[in-house]
């Protein structure tokens, strides 16, 4: 296997999810490994955004059984804005300018509600749906994994 072979596996290996490979002809062998590193990073504090996210709930059980019928059934009716994908989230578009959305914020479909970096991309996240922010389920600046509830919204 002559160097530019090498060069060309390297680059598959590393625009792809492939965690390590290994090619062995006449010549030799090759193993070609990705770094580990950036996925323990990432994974830690992801975690902990998990075991963050349920805490609300809990508190809100208590309230929500000293609460009349109703109150239950509207918990039912929220929708979740859920993140498109893994990366940081952040509820301004740079520290120096506002909040694209809090609580009690009307949101319509195409209305920015916040943004997740991912690999030095910003990607702007944008509702799907009418209605009203009733909780926002993310700290500032905390890392999301994808499909991760971001946001309660009340259907208009």
């Amino acid at each position: 296997m002559d160097l530019k072979q090498i060069h060309e596996l390297i680059k598959i290996v590393n625009k792809s999810n492939i965690g390590e490979i290994s090619i062995e002809d006449k010549d030799g062998k090759v193993t070609i490994k990705q770094k580990e590193e950036p996925a323990i990073t990432v994974a830690a504090p992801q975690h902990q955004v998990f075991t963050t996210a349920p805490a609300p709930a809990v508190a809100l059980a208590p309230v929500a059984s000293g609460a009349p019928a109703p109150a239950p059934a509207k918990a039912d009716n929220l929708i979740t804005i859920k993140s498109p994908m893994i990366g940081t989230f952040y509820r301004r578009p740079s520290p120096d300018k506002p909040i694209f959305a809090e609580i009690g914020t009307e949101v319509t479909p195409g209305k920015v509600v916040c943004i997740i970096e991912a690999m030095k991309l910003f990607n702007e996240i944008e509702s799907e749906i009418s209605g009203t922010i009733v909780k926002i389920l993310v700290d500032d600046a905390s890392p999301v994994e994808y499909d991760q509830p971001l946001f309660l919204v009340e259907p208009a």
